[in-house]
């Protein structure tokens, strides 16, 4: 009988889904009736009911079981009853905490009734490990599960249970994803956003001033209630923004395991490498095309910061030195002129003996571009045959150079890793024979063995990059394609200076008879430097395409 009737007599229940799953007969109807008979048949009074009904016993954040730690703490509790020890947790360090110390501490009596454990008559040395027994349950059950989860994750069928933004799930068949258009098109819109040259922190800026709802927003006014809508329905984040420019699903690919959990123990989410994702192409409709895609992610890889000013140059991130590699800054002056706005070596910035400065206005990246732009266009339009051929003839001799580096440098890494395989032996040798100390050995093996830890996580990407080295004849005929797409360009955007162009290498300037030259390397995406024919090469090439052109208008009117 109880000793504290005026205290509460908690009636504890709990069930997760992993019980549910191991069918186990404790379902929370039943776990309330044992628990009501047995306070009713033993005197216990002032009976409440604790329920945490789908919470694993491993973790110990459960809505019920805090309150009811709480009122005890308060002293509102005399007695805590379960149906069996395993309902009270499933983790034997915070379990034995409780029983050892903590009921004791807030003079609260425990009891589970199944387990024939009751603490006013003391603790049998044979429960720490029957809480042993129950962790190893939880592990076991949680290994289970995740085996489960990964055969799923392995056959290509989407892991998460909240779809992306801009999808849901088609009513016919739920494990196949449609496209939601009213969401799809914000997403749509935000890509376009970030190709034109804002950041995340400007998107997010610019779809809370035109009143688009956010995600979770939007999920509640349709029905699909993830988690409770915050007050502010527009207040989007420039890490949601940036969560939507990352994801890969939008390109039609479903991606798997990009997070894992610790242990068991544990709910916290890590995020994975993502050489560990699984990903299966093509497995549902696309919201944005793939080379939009591969775009913005070369764009957030070269993350383009505003100056004081708030200006951003669509060149920020693609102009780099010559001489030292580095990237050049953007700058603009102090009276915000934009015509006065110009780029300099980063490194010269930060150690002007190390490299020059490289200076190069703006407007002159943007004229060299906007000049070198238009006459390769105008060279692939009208003499696609001609630009292929000697493209291809080029990339053969320079692609031959590069494949032969990447071979010599793969050669060298496997020979060094043999190499220091003796020279580990020779040195352990000395050890022995006292020819050097121990501490003197340690140190020289443990930089070699980083040396060959490091050669030997090298040496597959360098053998991968070999294999799979693909014609370069693809990405040219993608190049011509996407030329062909453009009729006319009179102006740059940051959209047609990043979808086509790479990277602008700059040389320091060189001045001749008192006059200022400077020459720059403008990279094309696929394809490299373009061989652009010659001023009088291009004359005679337009005098033919207008003879032409003379020609075939004479055909057509006879």
């Amino acid at each position: 009988m109880s000793s504290q009737p005026d205290k509460i007599t908690a009636l504890y229940c709990r069930l997760s889904r992993d019980d549910e799953q191991d069918g186990l007969s404790g379902s929370i109807k039943n776990q309330k009736s044992i628990l009501e008979k047995y306070a009713k048949e033993n005197g216990f009074r002032n009976a409440r009911f604790f329920i945490d009904d789908g919470f694993s016993g491993v973790s110990f954040t459960r809505p019920a079981f805090m309150e009811m730690m709480d009122l005890a703490e308060q002293g509102k509790i005399g007695t805590i009853i379960v149906k069996d020890h395993s309902r009270l947790g499933r983790n034997r360090l915070v379990v034995g905490q409780l029983l050892e110390e903590d009921f004791d501490r807030m003079e609260v009596r425990y009891i589970a009734i199944m387990d024939n454990i009751d603490t006013a008559k003391g603790i049998s040395d044979l429960v720490p490990m029957q809480d042993l027994f129950n962790e190893w349950h939880a592990k076991n059950t949680s290994q289970k599960v995740k085996n489960v989860f990964r055969n799923k994750g392995m056959s290509g069928i989407p892991l998460t249970s909240n779809l992306p933004y801009g999808y849901k799930k088609d009513t016919e068949n739920p494990r196949k994803w449609i496209i939601d258009e009213p969401a799809a098109k914000i997403v749509k819109q935000i890509f376009s956003l970030c190709v034109a040259g804002l950041g995340p922190t400007q998107i997010a800026k610019k779809l809370k001033a035109d009143k688009v709802m956010t995600p979770t927003v939007y999920w509640n006014s349709i029905g699909m209630a993830y988690r409770k809508p915050p007050a502010t329905p527009y207040h989007w984040s420039a890490a949601s923004v940036v969560r939507i420019l990352s994801r890969q699903e939008y390109i039609g690919d479903t991606v798997n395991f990009r997070t894992m959990h610790k242990s068991f123990k544990s709910k916290k989410r890590l995020e994975l490498p993502q050489e560990e994702w699984q990903i299966f192409k093509n497995t549902h409709p696309a919201i944005i095309d793939e080379e939009t895609f591969l775009l913005v992610q070369e764009l957030r890889e070269h993350r383009r910061r505003p100056t004081r000013s708030g200006i951003i140059s669509m060149f920020s991130g693609l102009l780099y030195c010559a001489d030292c590699g580095e990237k050049l800054y953007y700058s603009t002056v102090n009276n915000y002129k934009r015509e006065q706005a110009y780029f300099f070596c980063s490194s010269y910035r930060k150690n002007s003996d190390v490299c020059s400065a490289h200076y190069i206005r703006e407007k002159v990246v943007a004229k060299a571009v906007l000049d070198s732009m238009q006459r390769v266009f105008w060279y692939v339009q009208c003499f696609e045959k001609d630009f292929a051929r000697n493209q291809m003839a080029a990339f053969g001799e320079e692609k031959r150079k590069e494949l032969s580096e990447k071979r010599r440098e793969l050669a060298q890494a496997k020979k060094r890793v043999k190499e220091i395989d003796s020279l580990i032996q020779k040195i352990y040798e000395d050890n022995v024979s006292g020819k050097i100390s121990d501490g003197r050995f340690a140190t020289m093996s443990m930089a070699f063995e980083d040396e060959q830890k490091q050669l030997k996580e090298s040496i597959p990407n360098m053998e991968q990059y070999l294999e799979t080295e693909t014609d370069k004849s693809d990405s040219l005929q993608r190049f011509i394609d996407r030329v062909k797409c453009v009729t006319q360009l009179t102006e740059l955007t940051p959209e047609i200076v990043h979808e086509f162009i790479e990277k602008i290498v700059v040389s320091k300037p060189e001045y001749i008879d008192g006059q200022r030259y400077q020459s720059l390397d403008i990279y094309y995406n696929s394809v490299g430097i373009v061989r652009e024919p010659m001023p009088e090469e291009m004359e005679e090439l337009f005098q033919e395409h207008m003879r032409k052109r003379t020609v075939s208008q004479s055909s057509k009117t006879a």
